[in-house]
């Protein structure tokens, strides 16, 4: 059913992806717009229903002044802009290359399809992936022999399986470009102080230059390959003790790695355009890395700007947005780059829960208000056991590949992803949106071709009528229970 309705969808059009501006506070276009003559293609999630991604309604604009207390208004100004989208996308990890291999031709070709389509898919345009072995694979592993100094046995062989040709199909399905941007979990085991790429420990400072290098040998390893690498994260999670692959820095031992080392060593590799991305950890503790690597003027220089996961909650904490606001407001201009979030614990019994795909809306519409830039899944494709995972942490993933059936299936973070990603393209600028209901989530941009795409989600039991309100003109509409649509403006 999933291929009709997406086929069903309007081609949205592609954008080209934009180099991120300087994000401050709005700016005031010089044109006004207008909605007069307008019309408006709905486009619906719903739970209890068989709406994905449908197209649903058809609306048009007419005259409403001042709306009243009692209407139910979702306010959209084009007239005021923010950031603008660099892309959004899911990463290309080992685990989702490997149940890639195992999937029949016609499914392997379903779901490049399915992610990678601006027109019968969703329009993925970012991809994150790993340097050395991350939890999600079926084995650790680093690209050079244990003790080699001189990096003279660096080799990516190990990923020429698998995940370079799994990234190469996934680049030529998004149209031959696809923003790409990598990570390390662990440096090899003999450069840390616990001789163990598992269970954190810290990098040796004898070994920061060497590990300076590793990653621009891994860079241009990739781009000799034909991946080209738009940026880098200094460490995936720099503050957590997994029993997976991980490596600890503190702030301040993460600014001077990148002010004595990684950044001078990126730029004298000829990598010093590479956008440099520092955390790449919860949102917990985000203000205080922020104001650590940017109050430093040597440091900051080489960042580009910060990158940030979901998982605070593991404290019993909700999505701290408004920490995410505090770095914006605070380093306007630094950009922001959501760079992993995923729901854990997988349990195959539970793909379609309706709750995975709302925990996406929810952060995907803050996340953007707050200013952020890029936002990028974890993995893209997992196995029917939410792996392969050689460390036991299964998670779910939006498509699940089965390998004992070889049918893809597709869980509700799909299309709740693909409500952003498939309406708004690269190139497009956030502008002004308020709802006047706590009921109806609510973000909006102005795509490059000129179309307003305004996401409402509502994670409630009750129906919800509304007006789409665009200065002085409104358009009435209705948000389903428990359902997210894409207001698409014409």
């Amino acid at each position: 059913m999933h291929k009709f309705l997406i086929a069903a969808a309007l081609a949205s059009t592609l954008g080209t992806t934009a180099t991120a501006q300087k994000v401050s506070s709005s700016k005031s276009t010089s044109s006004s717009y207008s909605a007069v003559g307008k019309q408006v293609q709905v486009y619906t999630t719903a739970d209890n229903s068989q709406l994905r991604l449908s197209a649903t309604d058809k609306l048009t604009f007419s005259a409403q002044p001042q709306p009243l207390e009692t209407q139910p208004t979702v306010f959209v100004d084009p007239n005021h802009s923010f950031q603008t989208l660099i892309g959004i996308g899911g990463a290309l990890t080992d685990a989702s290359a490997e149940t890639f291999a195992k999937l029949p031709k016609a499914q392997q070709q379903e779901f490049m399809r399915a992610y990678y389509s601006p027109t019968q898919g969703i329009g993925y345009t970012l991809g994150r992936t790993n340097i050395n072995s991350t939890d999600f694979g079926s084995d650790s592993y680093t690209y050079i022999a244990d003790g080699d100094k001189t990096l003279k046995t660096f080799s990516v062989k190990h990923d020429e399986q698998y995940r370079i040709p799994f990234i190469k199909q996934a680049i030529a399905a998004a149209g031959g470009k696809l923003t790409m941007y990598v990570s390390p979990w662990s440096p090899p085991a003999w450069m840390k102080d616990t001789k163990n790429m598992l269970k954190g420990g810290k990098l040796l400072p004898e070994y920061r230059q060497l590990w300076a290098d590793y990653y621009v040998k891994f860079i241009k390893e990739y781009e000799r390959q034909g991946i080209p690498i738009w940026g880098l994260t200094v460490q995936n999670e720099p503050m957590a003790v997994q029993k997976w692959e991980s490596c600890i820095f503190t702030a301040e031992e993460e600014r001077d790695f990148v002010k004595g080392y990684l950044g001078p060593t990126l730029k004298k590799g000829g990598l010093g355009d590479r956008k440099l991305i520092g955390w790449d950890h919860n949102r917990d503790l985000m203000y205080q890395r922020a104001s650590t690597l940017f109050d430093d003027p040597e440091a900051s220089k080489y960042y580009w700007g910060l990158g940030y996961h979901w998982y605070e909650t593991w404290t019993g904490s909700g999505m701290q947005f408004d920490n995410l606001r505090r770095v914006h407001e605070t380093y306007p201009n630094k950009h922001l780059i959501f760079t992993e979030g995923c729901i854990e614990k997988f349990q195959f019994s539970n793909i379609n829960d309706w709750k995975l795909g709302e925990q996406y809306g929810h952060s995907m519409i803050n996340d953007f208000n707050a200013g952020t830039e890029a936002w990028t899944d974890w993995n893209i494709l997992l196995d029917e056991t939410g792996g392969p995972n050689h460390v036991g942490n299964f998670c779910y993933a939006p498509l699940i590949g089965d390998t004992k059936t070889g049918k893809l299936l597709y869980t509700n973070i799909y299309y709740y992803i693909g409500h952003f990603s498939k309406f708004i393209r690269p190139g497009a600028k956030r502008i002004a949106t308020a709802a006047s209901r706590d009921v109806l989530q609510t973000t909006a941009f102005q795509n490059p071709d000129g179309s307003v795409a305004v996401v409402v989600m509502n994670q409630t039991e009750k129906e919800q009528p509304f007006h789409l309100w665009i200065k002085g003109q409104a358009a009435q509409t209705s948000s389903r229970p428990h359902s997210i649509m894409t207001l698409l403006v014409n």
